[in-house]
């Protein structure tokens, strides 16, 4: 038998490697920021053509390197950064792999010139491909300039793995940004395609540097110190927080991460004022001892793991809660009677929508909307609350007997059951409770709007009819260079959910106008949540992400808790379930819509 297992060759292996480290233009920006600031470098100046892949330049301050440092820096596994085994469970550095400049020389056209302050000279080094680097003196000022020109033009299989050089060039963008936000105190410059994209200057403080990055969002600071770690926050308000966490940048020990555990002890922190799915804008700088932190879980260093999780996060949140949960926000949210009218245009009010066979509309928004938004996370006193309809001790009768409706199909699949419930009130402004004929039925008011407008959206988007009700005045919405692009990209699918927006600027994009069956949701939350699904899908398609989509915007127009409902809007919520194709029960985020009380367990509970 012949022996198969053979040493791979030098440049596959490089090849092998790069597809670890360098998975678009924006991973390889990534790299050099990063090398250029543990070089101490004070100005880094980033230049892209093509998206990244026809050129990325990237020039600092730094130290240089000396003409055998620089031959050795793309070789495999040479570092400056580590010399024993114990260094590695105490890394203070953002590169110390030693893979990052020769994963990148396998896979692009590759050009180095560097020069040590106390140097006359500098050095050039070229490699093409993984080929044997060639080195040359040459001129150049203190620091170092890397130029990388056709990426991935030995290994066009992976070109197609990439997207359009305006998505590229976005993410490039990100990555821009994260070193920003992570290194206050450099100052960092980026250019693209010969025009100037993104600019941070010098800043003295954290805070300055997060409220350069997000100038339309009010941040709360705050800074702390606890379980051996230093806490940095800026962050913003909860009426202002995000579907997805893509806008709440974590940093440890100054180094961009993602941490889900992380991510989700911050949002609870806030408390009841910030539901579910949601995170603030902002960003978190977490320093700890670097002992603490294992930051080699990762070939991008893009996740680490704590030596005390569980610990760390606990405090961490119970730090937060004190400066930003529900405390922090208590002012009740009241509105005017007339701010939807002011918003979308006195003649395109949602009471006015015409009613018609060709349009659906939901009927039980006929009627206007109460003088005062309702207070949804129940923060206003009660004497501002508007008293809930009699429900003479049901919440208490029903406690341990109910049983989620979803578990009995037979019971939802008879058209016309819920227009045949009675309905005996309103229990806390949030529940129906209504008679059925062999039990107590008790609705999510909520859920039940959500559920029955999110058919009527994803019917209307399966015919290409959604109505899209324009607003009189545009509203402009600050996004990421990403999400710009994706509308952009995606403006006609945008026009089939509702949407009716269009790009004005590198990060800023114009709403004209809304489903009409949303027209009492905010367009700017609409949109935005629209984007966080869309960049949640990832590389699926754009139509993969509509049904979440969706239901997310139908989740805004819906119901709330706190909403009053008159008789009439009771009863027509109730055959609006009626007409929903294939209801099963729950809302679509998974949510039971109602559940039920026998006749049987109720005379059972009480003797009879």
């Amino acid at each position: 038998m012949v022996a198969s297992i053979r040493i791979l060759p030098d440049a596959l292996a490089d090849q092998i490697a790069a597809g670890e480290v360098v998975e678009r233009p924006a991973s390889v920006v990534k790299e050099l920021i990063e090398n250029a600031i543990d070089a101490a470098a004070a100005r880094v100046t980033i230049d892209i053509s093509d998206g990244g892949l026809q050129l990325i330049r990237v020039s600092d301050d730094g130290c240089g390197m000396v003409p055998e440092d620089a031959e050795l820096c793309v070789q495999r596994h040479a570092t400056s950064k580590l010399r024993t085994s114990e260094d590695l469970f105490d890394i203070r550095t953002l590169g110390f792999r030693g893979e990052a400049l020769p994963s990148i020389a396998s896979v692009a056209r590759f050009a180095l010139v560097t020069r040590t302050r106390d140097h006359v000279a500098g050095t050039e080094l070229r490699v093409d491909g993984g080929s044997r680097p060639q080195l040359r003196p040459a001129g150049g000022a203190p620091g170092t300039t890397i130029e990388v020109r056709d990426l991935f033009y030995n290994v066009p299989a992976r070109l197609k793995f990439l997207k359009s050089k305006a998505t590229e060039g976005a993410h490039v963008a990100n990555a821009c940004l994260r070193a920003a936000l992570a290194y206050p105190e450099l100052s960092l410059v980026f250019t693209r395609d010969g025009r100037a994209a993104q600019s941070f200057l010098a800043k003295q403080t954290f805070g300055e540097r997060v409220a350069a990055a997000f100038p339309d969002d009010a941040l709360t600071e705050y800074e702390t110190e606890f379980e051996g770690a230093t806490l940095r926050a800026a962050l913003g308000a909860p009426e202002r927080a995000r579907s997805g966490a893509a806008h709440l940048h974590l940093f440890v020990n100054r180094r961009p991460v993602r941490d889900q555990a992380l991510a989700r002890c911050i949002a609870f922190a806030y408390g009841s004022v910030l539901p579910p799915g949601r995170f603030p804008v902002g960003a978190i700088h977490l320093e700890l001892p670097a002992s603490e932190v294992d930051v080699n879980v990762h070939p991008q260093k893009l996740e680490v793991r704590f030596a005390r999780g569980r610990a760390l996060l606990d405090a961490l949140t119970r730090s937060l809660a004190r400066k930003l949960g529900t405390s922090a926000w208590s002012g009740p949210a009241a509105r005017a009677q007339n701010y939807w009218q002011d918003r979308l245009g006195a003649n395109t009010a949602w009471q006015g929508l015409p009613m018609g066979a060709a349009q659906p509309v939901v009927p039980y928004a006929a009627q206007p909307p109460q003088a005062v938004e309702p207070d949804a996370w129940g923060l206003a006193s009660s004497a501002d609350a508007t008293p809930p309809a009699a429900v003479s001790g049901v919440a208490e009768a029903v406690g341990a007997g109910l049983s989620a409706a979803g578990d009995s199909p037979a019971l939802l699949g008879s058209r016309g059951f819920f227009g045949s419930l009675r309905v005996l009130g309103q229990a806390r402004s949030t529940f129906l409770v209504c008679e059925a004929e062999h039990g107590i039925v008790i609705l999510d008011q909520h859920a039940a709007d959500e559920r029955v407008r999110f058919d009527q959206l994803r019917r209307a988007y399966a015919s290409r009819a959604v109505r899209i009700q324009r607003l009189l005045f545009p509203e402009r919405v600050e996004v990421t260079e990403l999400e710009a692009t994706l509308v952009e990209q995606h403006h006609a699918e945008f026009e089939h959910v509702g949407l009716h927006c269009s790009r004005l600027g590198p990060t800023t994009v114009a709403v004209a106008g809304v489903p009409a069956l949303l027209a009492r949701a905010a367009p700017t939350r609409l949109l935005r949540d629209m984007l966080a699904e869309l960049t949640r899908s990832g590389e699926r398609a754009f139509a993969d992400a509509v049904d979440m989509a969706l239901a997310t915007m139908a989740c805004h127009a819906a119901i709330r808790a706190g909403d009053v409902l008159s008789e009439h809007e009771r009863g027509a919520l109730l055959r609006a379930l009626d007409a929903v194709d294939d209801f099963q029960g729950h809302c679509p985020h998974g949510r039971p819509v109602l559940c039920t009380l026998p006749f049987s367990e109720l005379e059972q509970r009480l003797g009879r």
